[in-house]
């Protein structure tokens, strides 16, 4: 091997060392972004958000709504349920909080009596925890 080549294979060892650092940090603040994310939605709502996926279907969420992270959940009847954290109502009547988002999940039609979102017979405690979901994605 000449020396331009072992200089320019040292470069690309660098090269490649130099912007995988700045890639570990970005994922390691992405972590520590969600994890705080989700602690704050836990406090918030009293739910846990692992156990909202299993709810998420044996509800059929997913048939009306896009849902992140729930697979199959493509629904286009309704809006989808990404970055719910960040709007201001819920179901587009209600101002965006823990306890209305629970009450909306539970009985919408107490908030809009035409509202096609459906009364599924969800128990307060389980919209808790679909309620941490949404806010932790």
């Amino acid at each position: 091997m000449n020396t331009a080549t072992t200089h320019f294979s040292t470069y690309l060892g660098w090269s490649a060392a130099a912007l995988a650092i700045p890639l570990v940090a970005i994922g390691v603040n992405l972590a520590k972004d969600r994890a705080q994310r989700q602690s704050v939605a836990i406090a918030m709502t009293g739910g846990d958000p692992a156990q909202a996926p299993a709810l998420f279907r044996r509800y059929g969420c997913g048939g009306c709504h896009v849902i992140p992270g729930i697979a199959g959940a493509d629904g286009k009847v309704a809006g989808p349920l990404t970055d719910l954290r960040q709007r201001v109502y819920v179901g587009g009547v209600a101002t965006n909080t823990p306890e209305n988002l629970v009450r909306w999940i539970v009985e919408p039609q107490s908030f809009s009596a035409n509202s096609a979102m459906p009364a599924t017979g969800i128990s307060e405690s389980e919209a808790k925890h679909l309620a941490a979901y949404l806010y932790a994605k």
